[in-house]
C-alpha cells in the first residue's frame, strides 16, 4: 500500500513540474497583458475613430488569444476575439462585419504582421509593434471598410499596468 502511495505522490510532482517547466519555458511577449486605446494619440482616416477600446492578450502556444471591447463612434459596445497561432494559417474572427479570419506573422520580438479576409478576400493588413521600454503599441492597419472604401487607422494603445 505505501509503494503505491509514494508512487502516486511521485507521479503527481512529477506532473506538477513538468506543467511549471512548460509554462515557464514559453517566450515572454511584450503584447501579454491589458491595452487602453490613447484615442488622443490615434488617427483614422476617414473617421471618426471609437471613443474607447481596450485590447487583452494572453499566451498560448505559438500565438495569442485576443480579446477586445470597446466603444464605437456612434456610441455602440464592440468586442471581439480570435485566437491564432504563428504558423501561416487563417484562423476564424468575431465581433466583426468586416472580418472573419486573421492569419499573424511575428516579425521580430516586438512587432507582428497579420491579414484578415472575409471569406476568401483580403480585406485588411495591420502591423502592431511595441516600443522599446514596453509601454506603447501601435497597430497600423490598412484596409477596405463595410462599405468598400479604403482606410488606414493608426491606432496607439497604452499598456495597463497591473
Amino acid at each position: 500500500m505505501r509503494t503505491k502511495t509514494r508512487m502516486l505522490m511521485l507521479g503527481t510532482m512529477l506532473a506538477m513540474v513538468g506543467a511549471a517547466a512548460a509554462a515557464s519555458a514559453q517566450p515572454s511577449d511584450p503584447v501579454f497583458g491589458t491595452w487602453v486605446l490613447n484615442v488622443a494619440k490615434s488617427t483614422y482616416s476617414p473617421g471618426p475613430g471609437p471613443k474607447s477600446g481596450t485590447r487583452t492578450y494572453s499566451a498560448v502556444t505559438n500565438g495569442y488569444k485576443f480579446s477586445s471591447k470597446g466603444i464605437d463612434a456612434q456610441g455602440k459596445p464592440t468586442t471581439g476575439d480570435f485566437t491564432a497561432h504563428f504558423d501561416g494559417r487563417y484562423y476564424p474572427r468575431s465581433g466583426s462585419a468586416t472580418v472573419d479570419s486573421i492569419m499573424v506573422k511575428r516579425i521580430d520580438a516586438n512587432t507582428t504582421e497579420s491579414t484578415q479576409k472575409k471569406g476568401n478576400k483580403v480585406v485588411v493588413h495591420t502591423q502592431r509593434k511595441i516600443s522599446k521600454d514596453g509601454k506603447t503599441m501601435t497597430a497600423t492597419a490598412t484596409g477596405t471598410n463595410a462599405d468598400g472604401k479604403a482606410y488606414k487607422n493608426v491606432e496607439v494603445f497604452d499598456k495597463k499596468q497591473q
